[in-house]
């Protein structure tokens, strides 16, 4: 599988190493993680979505926090709820007694990085006025159309094992997240590093009381990327070469998804678009100028897998989507 082409562009680099700076203050906070922190860098240089699956504990709020703390960008937040409504995420329009006229407020969608803390516990109406925003980037208030802030990331957390007071996510929304990254528990060394942090973390003094810090804590509140930093680095994502030969490889992994007996629902055309998307990102971040099977490789689970619904048949057998994929993308290499 050889993706190398003399017509390549020249190599670059963003400013200050775009990805440096942004992992580097991440890592103070965060340990381990790193895969994590590559994928929501993905999303944002490429205008996608990330949804993050694991169960509670593995930093996924604080990663996300640590992301926007690092980036010159308004930061929204919502914690998913199942009494939560579509206004409470959008805004809606409010009557102004002393004119006798409706006023626009604005929800927390209207920033650049979107939170959506536990995805899945929110209800399906809920779901809809998000799927607008996600695919269009703007939203309907009353009969008002509006565009979002630009860029717009939404990075959604969901817990895959508890059931209780949840929602599965329709094909639909989740379709429309770019990348699905599933978070694992740390390494034994991480987790002994994470015990450490903790207990050095001491007290945070707040008037004449004090309360123990967190990781939160931690977080540096000076951004160390500008906008115009990520609006660079946005535009040498879009110079990263991308061969004929890595685009049919993409398409065919792709339509092996709908043509295996093992998948009862395939990945549509915008898995492809993802794929190669991302896989320019990840190229960037890796301080290449063209993409390469490792990227095709390594970004294949979270591209592809939450797009596949096993057939009964399959699930009857003990057969998992991870099993199913791994099996498709080795027919190909």
């Amino acid at each position: 599988m050889e993706i190398m082409n003399a017509n390549a562009v020249q190599p670059h680099t963003a400013p200050r190493d775009f990805g440096r700076s942004i992992r580097e203050p991440i890592s103070r906070v965060v340990v381990g993680q790193l895969t994590v922190v590559e994928r929501m860098l993905i999303a944002l240089l490429t205008g996608g979505h990330l949804l993050l699956q694991g169960v509670p504990g593995l930093a996924k709020t604080l990663l996300v926090s640590s992301l926007a703390r690092t980036l010159d960008m308004k930061f929204g937040r919502v914690q998913f709820t199942i009494d939560l409504l579509p206004a409470d995420i959008l805004g809606s329009e409010l009557l102004d007694q002393r004119t006798g006229t409706f006023r626009l407020h604005r929800g927390p969608i209207f920033s650049n990085l979107l939170l959506a803390d536990e995805i899945n516990r929110a209800t399906p109406k809920v779901q809809s006025a998000l799927l607008e925003a996600m695919q269009e980037r703007r939203v309907t208030i009353g009969n008002e159309t509006i565009a979002l802030p630009a860029p717009f990331l939404v990075i959604a957390t969901q817990n895959p094992i508890e059931q209780s007071g949840t929602f599965e996510l329709p094909e639909a929304q989740l379709d429309r997240f770019m990348l699905c990254h599933r978070l694992d528990y740390p390494a034994r060394q991480e987790e002994l590093e994470i015990l450490q942090q903790c207990l050095s973390l001491g007290l945070s003094r707040r008037g004449d009381g004090a309360v123990p810090q967190t990781a939160f804590d931690l977080v540096e509140e000076t951004p160390s990327v500008t906008s115009a930093d990520v609006i660079e680095a946005m535009e040498q994502v879009q110079k990263v070469y991308v061969s004929d030969v890595f685009i049919e490889h993409c398409v065919e992994l792709v339509r092996r998804t709908r043509e295996s007996k093992h998948v009862e629902l395939g990945c549509s055309p915008r898995a492809g678009i993802a794929m190669v998307q991302s896989a320019r990102a990840r190229a960037f971040l890796h301080n290449r100028d063209h993409a390469v099977p490792e990227d095709l490789f390594a970004l294949a689970e979270d591209v592809l897998l939450h797009r596949m619904r096993l057939t009964y048949a399959a699930l009857a057998e003990g057969l998992t989507g991870q099993d199913v994929l791994r099996e498709i993308v080795g027919s190909i290499t």
